[in-house]
């Protein structure tokens, strides 16, 4: 039976693409989709980049178009949803679930989609977290509160020299902010990437003069009410009048607690290679799920953009009893640091053999393929997009312009 009310839970990129897809899919139900932050759907990524810069505007962002005129959906934003209520039916009957918001209104639904994104992980209280001038990056209003603190002259260090910790390094430096990032591991990004090609990742933060402090964790931050330094722990201060954390990010899933919905020991709402979950007429997408991966034979959480756009297209037709739609083959994403443009396609575990098809690693414009045998199973380019094009197509990866 096709549903007669459909409830999108979060209206950032996941949600909205969720409703876009259910609508191309013949979907023509009643639609509501509910998000937590007083704005409509906008873009994330460009907020440690062109938005922190000043360059875009918030009206840049927006994710809608013209084409959403026929999404004919309710939205409710600046409402967070805080309990679902999950209802069995009767034989023969398609459940119906409650979610309820925090204003106390109650939405009955015949299938819901969990878009909740996840939550900036921020630096505890009692390590100086609480200070002012200590800011994360994951929403408009985060970025909006941080750009009006990056002026030329002050002092920025960056707790995380993850991929978006070294966005925003390179927006501020180019701001003329004077930067410092501090990672806690050996090497930046050796998760993803691996140590050798890690490291030359991070070499563009010090070919460009910014410094990097690696394998040192923070021991806390100094400061009474505003922040003025970060303490190492190895007794190195780095003052600063702005401290960014980035490290990391966790499910918004605490509201699920006693809906019955399955969650990995990470909090990521488990689902099926659909996102359907063990509960009838429940699906999650986005960064708050965690799919079955085949490949991996285990749950795997994808906080990608290109997989928040392309899997709801797979879970509008699950919704729907329609054929299964194509997943993007392999997780793809990119970055922009220093003018160079980072792209990663496919999956590495840490056992394949390297090598450099291109430019070379020490000049930032290699091209890199991870093999397992005779077969190409990842690829990065730095500032090779057209070639990195070229090598993403043969892993087989849905290419969606960034």
């Amino acid at each position: 039976m096709s549903p007669r009310h459909v409830v999108v839970v979060g209206a950032s990129l996941a949600g909205h693409a969720t409703a876009r897809a259910l609508r191309d899919a013949g979907y023509d139900g009643a639609l509501t989709v509910v998000g937590d932050e007083q704005h409509r759907p906008y873009d994330r990524p460009p907020l440690s980049k062109g938005f922190l810069d000043g360059s875009l505007s918030p009206e840049d962002l927006a994710l809608e178009d013209a084409d959403d005129t026929d999404l004919a959906a309710t939205w409710l934003v600046g409402r967070r949803a805080v309990g679902l209520d999950v209802g069995l039916g009767a034989a023969g009957v398609e459940p119906t679930h409650c979610v309820t918001l925090d204003d106390g209104t109650v939405l009955v639904a015949d299938a819901v989609v969990l878009a909740t994104g996840a939550r900036a992980r921020r630096l505890p209280a009692h390590l100086g977290g609480d200070l002012a001038g200590v800011h994360v990056l994951r929403t408009l209003d985060d970025a909006l509160a941080l750009r009006t603190e990056l002026v030329a002259g002050s002092r920025l260090v960056l707790v995380g020299a993850g991929f978006v910790g070294a966005e925003i390094a390179a927006t501020a430096h180019k701001l003329g902010v004077e930067v410092s990032l501090v990672e806690a591991s050996t090497t930046p990004l050796a998760g993803p990437l691996g140590e050798e090609v890690g490291a030359a990742v991070a070499g563009l933060h010090t070919a460009h003069g910014v410094p990097l402090y690696c394998g040192v964790p923070v021991a806390r931050l100094t400061g009474t009410t505003q922040v003025d330094g970060v303490l190492l722990d190895d007794g190195t201060h780095l003052p600063a009048d702005v401290v960014v954390a980035g490290i990391g990010s966790v499910p918004a899933t605490d509201w699920l607690a006693g809906s019955g919905v399955p969650l990995t020991d990470a909090g990521a709402v488990a689902t099926d290679a659909t996102g359907a979950t063990a509960v009838p007429g429940v699906w999650a997408v986005g960064d708050c799920s965690a799919w079955w991966d085949v490949e991996r034979a285990a749950h795997h959480r994808t906080e990608h953009w290109n997989d928040a756009l392309t899997r709801p297209r797979a879970v509008a037709a699950s919704v729907l009893g329609q054929a299964p739609a194509a997943v993007a083959a392999a997780p793809y994403f990119w970055s922009d640091q220093y003018g160079v443009r980072l792209q990663f396609a496919g999956r590495r575990t840490g056992g394949e053999v390297l090598t450099v098809e291109s430019g070379s690693l020490e000049g930032g414009d290699a091209l890199v393929v991870w093999w397992h045998g005779a077969t190409a199973v990842a690829v990065l380019g730095m500032g090779q997009p057209k070639l990195f094009n070229r090598w993403k197509r043969s892993l087989g990866v849905a290419s969606v312009a960034a």
